[in-house]
């Protein structure tokens, strides 16, 4: 019975192990040696938001972060929900892409789905997203992404 205990013990905190997300920061999603064009450069200043063109469509993604259970902090752009829950936002790197500034390129936003849906208390503050990420491209009015998120969990984003 002891040996069947830790044969059970063992399994179970490797499969606790092998479940912990993968905590990434945004840098993580560009690959090592691409450099980035920055929003600044591709920004218009003359006044024509509406006209915004979200830079560097091409935007290499990091493929072997395809499938990985990861945390990733940022901001919140809502597409899908009502007042108190949300089912469906962009995650980008920093307040006010895609809505106040011109989007980053695509491999700085990520799309996310949560299942439930999520109350989202102040689009001010950061968050952190946990779920499973996948390599692959998403359209909408707002943006273009490089990744997708199938979410399990949002918390406050803590330092």
């Amino acid at each position: 019975m002891r040996f069947l205990t830790l044969i059970l013990f063992t399994l179970l905190s490797f499969l606790g192990y092998a479940a912990a997300p993968k905590e990434i920061f945004w840098e993580d999603l560009i690959p090592k040696g691409h450099v980035q064009i920055s929003n600044q450069d591709a920004a218009s200043h003359d006044g024509a938001d509406q006209n915004w063109v979200q830079p560097d469509l091409n935007a290499p993604v990091v493929k072997s972060l395809d499938g990985q259970s990861v945390s990733l902090p940022g901001f919140v752009v809502p597409l899908e929900g009502d007042s108190e829950i949300i089912t469906e936002f962009l995650l980008v790197p920093y307040f006010g892409a895609c809505i106040h500034v011109p989007p980053p390129p695509p491999n700085q936003i990520v799309h996310v789905k949560i299942k439930n849906g999520v109350p989202i208390d102040s689009l001010y503050d950061a968050i952190t997203v946990t779920g499973i990420i996948k390599v692959e491209t998403w359209k909408g009015e707002l943006a273009q992404t490089g990744y997708t998120m199938q979410a399990v969990g949002v918390a406050p984003f803590q330092l």
